[in-house]
């Protein structure tokens, strides 16, 4: 289950044709199941299931890193499953927002059985947590440095974990990359919970569009600040703010632009050089 294959092309141009070899990112379906009943199938990149599975689990309300005793991976002919087994009472519980899907890259909502599943109310963050501006305008150029799949492949996302108080460009300690944003973002959370590292102490940053799954995903890790290079839509902001969760778009160049509770961000540390 390699990240990433080369692929054979012609490359048209005023000189000519060429043959040239591209590295290309992989995607294979995932079917995530809990005690042997699949409560999804996603595409992903192969690469961190573990991670993957463990926090889909957690972000979708299947199951708690506590509450899950085994984790297992296994190639199938038509693709990957990961086999969560948790406790018979998590298990009988989970008929409420079970999906039956084949989720597209772009989407992470598509297959919920309702409106009122996809829009759920998420919990208010608690206060604290911050910032320095300089460290948050830097966030996903401090990214970069985490993304080899992206490097060999320019297709895929990236989230990563930036911890406050290192400085402009040094604070990501983490990162998994995916060719879904979703998916990607799942998979961080999933390594933060299996590395004991609390989401609530550090800020998260994305080279996704900050959409309303993003913002859902984000809030039930307890991660109190979300950073992006691009921009957010209209009800992600709308959902953040209620949710007391920090929004800061367009992060590129020394510059952002924050959307909700901006007092997380410390302005007073302006070194952005």
């Amino acid at each position: 289950m390699k990240p990433s294959r080369s692929i054979s092309a012609v490359a048209f141009g005023p000189d000519g044709t060429r043959d040239v070899a591209r590295s290309l990112p992989e995607e294979l379906p995932v079917a995530v199941s809990v005690n042997g009943s699949t409560q999804a199938v996603m595409m992903c990149s192969p690469g961190d299931l573990e991670d993957f599975a463990v926090g889909f689990a957690f972000t979708e309300g299947f199951a708690r890193p506590d509450q899950i005793e085994r984790v297992e991976i296994v190639e199938l002919e038509v693709g990957v499953e990961a086999r969560l087994w948790v406790g018979d009472e998590i298990a009988d519980a989970l008929g409420a927002r079970r999906r039956v899907m084949m989720g597209p890259v772009g989407c992470g909502l598509c297959g919920i059985d309702s409106l009122e599943q996809a829009l759920r109310d998420l919990p208010v963050l608690p206060g604290g947590g911050s910032v320095g501006y300089g460290e948050a305008a830097h966030g996903p150029m401090a990214l970069r440095a985490h993304q080899p799949l992206h490097d060999l492949t320019h297709a895929v996302h990236a989230a990563g974990f930036m911890v406050p108080g290192r400085g402009p460009g040094q604070g990501i300690m983490l990162a998994r990359e995916d060719v879904g944003r979703h998916n990607a973002l799942d998979k961080l959370i999933g390594a933060l919970l299996r590395a004991g590292i609390d989401p609530a102490t550090g800020a998260i940053v994305l080279t996704s569009r900050v959409s309303v799954e993003m913002v859902q995903k984000t809030v039930l890790s307890g991660c109190p600040i979300l950073i992006s290079v691009s921009a957010p839509t209209a009800h992600a902001v709308r959902m953040g703010d209620a949710a007391n969760l920090t929004i800061a778009a367009f992060a590129r160049d020394g510059r952002l632009e924050t959307f909700s509770h901006p007092a997380r961000i410390d302005r007073s540390q302006t070194d952005v050089a």
